[in-house]
């Protein structure tokens, strides 16, 4: 016999492997169990036991799905306002665009129409001016015709013929503005200084020339009157009228002293001073 037989052992009883059950419905979806028992006790004592409710794989796969459900409506959302943004953009844009065109082209028309009334006012000057031209020459044809020996042989007397002969004896000078003789004369230096060989002054400027004297009709006229174009008191342009339905005159730099027809520009007006 072992002398060890008989001798009671010191270890304390081994216990029993602890027993885990875990119940995890993978598929089906059902509690999920973990009983642990704890070998300690009596053999005969009541296992301890745990319940633990576990997430099924079917639960995590709806959620995922509603997480990512969402996130592809909010998505669609915000691309769904940045087109209509871009819409609105483009379409403020087109509208900005039309009406800066439409106010070019009425800003055009504008101004096609106010140079079409004055090309019209104009042209109704110009014919107001021909008319009246026409008409001073059908008078003053009319007084000629009915008068033509007289109107042929006018001779200039007196102050009249010191007048027009100092006029005519200019015929040939230039014109140059502001000259008063000998040898160049603007319109109204020349017809002051034919009227200082009458012993007559007038002022220097055409404007105050014509306002002088007396007022006489084309149709009236005597060799040494003054002629006018303008205004009586405004006139422009002066000349000396010569007889015979012609007058001398510094005209222009172009053409000097010359004597015309009263046909080839008619004048406006007339003043006898004398």
């Amino acid at each position: 016999m072992s002398h060890t037989a008989h001798i009671p052992s010191h270890r304390k009883p081994r216990r029993s492997a602890s027993k885990l059950a875990l119940r995890a419905g993978v598929a089906g979806g059902v509690l999920s169990t973990i009983a642990v028992a704890g070998a300690a006790g009596p053999a005969n004592a009541e296992p301890v036991t745990e319940t633990i409710e576990m997430p099924t794989l079917g639960s995590l796969d709806t959620e995922l799905a509603s997480a990512v459900s969402a996130s592809a409506e909010a998505a669609k959302q915000e691309a769904l306002d940045l087109s209509l943004k871009a819409q609105e953009d483009a379409a403020i844009a087109k509208a900005a665009k039309e009406a800066k065109k439409a106010k070019a082209e009425a800003d055009r028309k504008a101004e096609a129409a106010k140079a079409e009334a004055e090309r019209a006012e104009k042209a109704r000057a110009e014919a107001q001016e021909r008319a009246s031209r026409t008409e001073a020459r059908t008078t003053l044809s009319t007084s000629s015709s009915g008068s033509s020996s007289s109107s042929s042989s006018q001779v200039a007397t007196g102050s009249a013929a010191a007048i027009v002969a100092f006029a005519r004896a200019q015929i040939g000078d230039a014109y140059v503005m502001g000259g008063t003789g000998p040898n160049s004369w603007d319109c109204s230096g020349l017809v002051q200084a034919a009227y200082r060989q009458a012993g007559i002054d007038l002022p220097r400027v055409s404007g105050s020339q014509s306002s002088m004297g007396t007022s006489v009709s084309l149709s009236n006229l005597q060799p040494g009157d003054i002629l006018y174009w303008g205004s009586r008191s405004g006139s422009y342009h002066v000349a000396i009228y010569v007889g015979g339905g012609k007058y001398v005159g510094a005209q222009n730099p172009s053409t000097g002293v010359v004597e015309r027809s009263l046909d080839w520009d008619m004048p406006s007006g007339a003043v006898r001073i004398r």
